[in-house]
């Protein structure tokens, strides 16, 4: 059976700021959503396991749209994925086709230096698996490494820009801009009009700009796998 790992982060507030984050819901579930509609399970992982907090933005009504509600009022969902996420310790790679960086301002603090991460999303591309990310669940993709180097350099990726966290008001706020720190890594970065779907396909890698990307980064992934 194919399976998909979904990365979740575990940090719950800002530094800077007396404000929550954590993880922004639709992003996790309108990708596994397009993951069972394909008959792919999936497996929810964190870089700490245990709980994952979410981003009290991401349950307000105006998004909470049916597929975040279906999976938000649905007790195994908020049990087995938001309560007791597994740690990459607990991660065999080769049980994966898939991995997804899930996204929410949580995750630019605990994704982008956790080599066990980094590990298992390599092991997964080795074995002929495809990568994928969306908005700052980017950041996980700065863990992956490839002879010496970061796995993204020389790729073409998408992620949160810097103009939607100028929009957002949190530009200060975070321990870096991911557009910024995409480039940085030597990627070739796109992007289109804030909080509109952008999906970027470079091999098996497929990365995402913003929410509005979640199930476009799913629909690319299914893509690839029926190839």
């Amino acid at each position: 059976m194919t399976k998909a790992l979904v990365v979740l982060t575990n940090h719950e507030h800002f530094d800077t700021l007396n404000k929550t984050t954590g993880l922004w819901l639709s992003e996790a579930v309108h990708f596994s959503q397009v993951m069972k509609d394909n008959g792919i399970e999936v497996d929810y992982v964190s870089p700490k396991g245990g709980y994952v907090p979410l981003d009290p933005g991401s349950i307000e009504d105006d998004n909470l749209d049916p597929i975040s509600a279906d999976f938000y009022f649905d007790a195994d969902f908020r049990n087995r994925a938001l309560g007791a996420s597994l740690a990459p310790k607990d991660i065999t790679a080769t049980d994966y086709d898939v991995i997804y960086f899930a996204g929410g301002h949580g995750t630019v603090w605990d994704f982008p230096n956790n080599a066990a991460l980094g590990s298992i999303a390599k092991s997964i591309y080795d074995n002929g698996g495809v990568i994928s990310a969306v908005c700052h669940g980017v950041a996980g993709l700065l863990s992956i490494e490839e002879n010496g180097q970061k796995f993204i350099q020389g790729k073409n990726v998408a992620g949160f820009t810097n103009e939607e966290e100028e929009i957002n008001g949190l530009t200060h706020d975070v321990p870096f801009l991911t557009e910024d720190e995409l480039i940085a890594a030597g990627a070739h970065h796109t992007k289109s009009d804030p909080y509109t779907k952008h999906v970027v396909v470079d091999d098996r890698l497929v990365t995402g700009q913003n929410p509005q990307s979640a199930a476009g980064v799913g629909q690319a992934v299914i893509e690839i796998l029926n190839k």
